[in-house]
């Protein structure tokens, strides 16, 4: 069955980094479009960062800049660098997948908190 299972999450100061993987199985992972979302207390969820397989990347306008996000087809894996982090920028950080016709899948998530 497919899986999606995020790591790296933690606590970070402001300003400081976290990179979050995401290990994938069951799917065939280079056809589909990877990506990540974040839900913050009280919010709804909302796209981060999101890479088609094609390799094209698309970022949320509060993350540009700032965040990166890799894959790695032989891996399986699809990474989220995250730069210069912000107090905002705490949330659980879910990994998702998705290709037309076939379906979307999610992760169970990580959490991220900025914080001193």
């Amino acid at each position: 069955q497919v899986q999606l299972v995020e790591s790296g999450g933690g606590l970070v100061q402001p300003g400081g980094s976290l990179r979050l993987s995401c290990s994938t199985s069951g799917f065939i992972f280079s056809i589909n479009h990877m990506g990540w979302y974040r839900q913050a207390p009280g919010k709804e969820r909302e796209l981060v960062a999101r890479i088609t397989s094609g390799g094209s990347t698309n970022y949320a306008d509060s993350v540009k800049g700032r965040f990166t996000i890799y894959r790695d087809n032989a891996k399986k894996t699809v990474d989220l660098q995250m730069n210069s982090l912000k107090p905002e920028d705490t949330a659980v950080y879910y990994c998702y997948t998705n290709r037309p016709g076939w379906g979307e899948y999610w992760g169970q998530g990580t959490q991220v908190t900025v914080s001193s």
